[in-house]
């Protein structure tokens, strides 16, 4: 696997204006590319980043949101994901952009809240939807933005990298040139690589 950082003069889907955003850190296995994004993309304007196996085996995306959707208040502030709603409410609000449909009552499967060793606390989602079977998701807030990391799968991609995916979805973390989390995870994991 290999560590992508987000690169701080990266503008993603989202044209001009946008103030700086904080970075992002996440593992992705060998094999797997950053794709294009364009405004036209699931996800629109919000979209940063897309990531797709050149074997077929997944892909994944990350939206960043400007907490402004959300709250009047938001100019110049640093909210947490946990200011801004339950975890039911943030992953119902998020769904159709996620996965193109509204959450339907029996699609999600796993829901959590941790806090990472960044001091960050995160929400983390196992839906599935009629065009998505798998789909897993880390949500976190920092500064005045919603970060979404999002991992889809099929059936088949599932069955074969189901441990995989929950490796990368575990790996999230917001501002990672501050996170111990990250830099034990990948030393721990991935040293002898």
């Amino acid at each position: 696997m290999n560590r992508y950082i987000r690169p701080a003069a990266k503008s993603g889907g989202h044209g001009v204006g946008w103030q700086e955003v904080p970075r992002y850190s996440f593992v992705v296995p060998q094999g797997w590319d950053e794709v294009p994004v364009s405004i036209a993309d699931l996800g629109g304007t919000e979209i940063d980043l897309r990531f797709a196996s050149t074997t077929d085996e997944g892909s994944a995306a990350v939206v960043i949101a400007p907490i402004g959707r959300f709250r009047d208040d938001a100019i110049d502030s640093d909210f947490r994901i946990t200011d801004l709603g339950e975890p039911q409410q943030i992953i119902e609000g998020f769904a159709p952009e996620l996965t193109r449909s509204a959450l339907n009552e029996n699609d999600l499967i796993e829901m959590s809240q941790f806090e990472g060793d960044d001091g960050l606390p995160y929400y983390t989602y196992q839906i599935r939807t009629d065009g998505f079977p798998h789909v897993l998701v880390t949500a976190a807030a920092k500064k005045n933005r919603v970060f979404l990391f999002t991992i889809y799968a099929n059936n088949r991609q599932w069955r074969k990298n189901k441990d995989t995916f929950r490796t990368m979805a575990n790996s999230f973390t917001v501002d990672s040139e501050q996170s111990p989390k990250l830099a034990r995870f990948v030393k721990e994991n991935f040293a002898a690589m």
